[in-house]
């Protein structure tokens, strides 16, 4: 397809009327939308005519004064509560509880174990608390070697240091603890 004189001609007055460059592809026939807008901007034609069409009038929202009371009444307005400072980040509904304080069980450090319990890696059995005591590292590192649960690696109390009830890890977490 090639842009005649008359077809350039007949682009400019379809362009300046407003209508949309697919609507001028198809009242010339054989060419793109594409190859319009190409052409429109190989011309620089601007200055384009808004298409016509029929403004659509919106429901307007009811008059308000700033402070969410109705303009005419001076009653609180129910499509607009009152809002009393900067609410955007306020949860709508939700009550934080406040955390509960669990006593923390002393630090495995705070436990003496009887140097006769101190057990080595070669010393541990199935009822031997396994608990690491010190830094591997080091020759004075140990396990506690207590009495353990049958089924559990640890003592009583390296039990409760190890091992938290799922809601309270779960209670934890939602505070950010």
């Amino acid at each position: 397809m090639t842009w005649t004189d008359e077809r350039v001609e007949l682009l400019k007055k379809l362009w300046t009327d407003g209508l949309s460059a697919s609507q001028i592809a198809s009242e010339l026939g054989g060419v793109t939308r594409n190859a319009v807008i190409g052409k429109v901007h190989r011309l620089s034609l601007s200055g384009r005519a808004k298409p016509a069409s029929t403004p659509v009038a919106r429901a307007r929202k009811p008059a308000t004064a700033s402070n969410g009371r109705s303009a005419t009444t001076g009653r609180p307005n129910p499509v607009r509560p009152m809002v009393a400072g900067n609410t955007a980040l306020k949860p709508l509904g939700q009550i934080v509880p406040e955390p509960r304080r669990m006593p923390r069980p002393a630090g495995s450090d705070d436990v003496v174990v009887p140097i006769s319990l101190h057990a080595t890696i070669l010393t541990l059995t199935e009822q031997t608390c396994k608990w690491p005591i010190g830094d591997p590292s080091t020759e004075d590192f140990h396990f506690c070697g207590q009495r353990s649960n049958s089924g559990i690696p640890y003592c009583e109390y390296h039990s409760r240091v190890a091992y938290q009830p799922v809601h309270d890890r779960r209670q934890k977490k939602a505070v950010g603890a």
